[in-house]
């Protein structure tokens, strides 16, 4: 909108420009405001040069900023779902969850089918196949995050002193079945902080599919049953591209 009004107003300065020189100014002096219709048309350039670039550089640089943002969530999400897996539950300690990375050990099981010789009664013995879950070994947590900065997983990368917000609850699936959840989250006005107020407001309203939407960056959730993050898969492509 800024912009738009500069273009008129220029437009504007320069039509009136452009009659004093035909209506009042003698011909010797015509170079004075020639040089001056060249200054505005120079300033204008720029104007909607910087204009049209400064989207293109802000969508960029939130991309920088988000990217370690995504990768801590990350972490927190795999150690969320570790300590589901070994507790049936989800966790919002932070110091505890930590500890259980360096310290907890993950049963290995191991399912087969058995065959037992079931008595159904008048001398009549029949085969019966049975699932049988054993535990065959245990291995540390630690392993699953191996070269990975868990110990500071819940430090907002980019914000001095922020930690994100840690929530778990419960969502009924079905009618008396409880599950837990949790979900992770941390604001993007704080990690925009100091770029073009009018863009991070636009940013904070997105809702485009290849867009963060809303306020938050986030994972997991408190309403739904859901351990995904609510950016867009641009920011998986490293990932994926790591584990082939």
């Amino acid at each position: 909108m800024n912009l738009l009004l500069m273009i008129l107003g220029a437009v504007l300065a320069s039509v009136l420009v452009a009659f004093i020189i035909v209506k009042y100014l003698p011909l010797k002096l015509r170079w004075i405001p020639s040089i001056l219709l060249l200054v505005l048309a120079i300033f204008l350039g720029s104007k909607i040069y910087n204009g049209i670039m400064e989207p293109i550089k802000f969508s960029k640089e939130k991309v920088e900023k988000y990217a370690p943002v995504i990768q801590s969530l990350k972490i927190i999400r795999d150690a969320e779902l570790k300590y589901f897996e070994a507790n049936g539950k989800y966790t919002k300690n932070k110091a505890g969850l930590i500890q259980f990375i360096d310290t907890a050990q993950l049963a290995l099981t191991e399912t087969k089918t058995i065959v037992e010789k079931v008595n159904k009664g008048g001398g009549i013995i029949v085969d019966e196949e049975k699932r049988v879950t054993d535990t065959i070994g245990y291995e540390p947590v630690l392993k699953y995050f191996k070269d990975r900065d868990y110990k500071n997983m819940f430090k907002v990368p980019g914000v001095q002193g922020k930690e994100f917000e840690v929530e778990v609850g419960e969502v009924a699936k079905v009618q008396g079945l409880l599950v837990p959840t949790f979900m992770a989250q941390t604001a993007k006005k704080e990690i925009l902080a100091g770029m073009n107020e009018s863009l991070v407001k636009i940013e904070l309203e997105a809702m485009e599919t290849d867009q963060i939407k809303g306020e938050y960056i986030s994972v997991g959730s408190l309403d739904e049953v859901t351990t995904g993050g609510n950016w867009p898969p641009s920011y998986d492509k490293k990932d994926s591209a790591k584990k082939e």
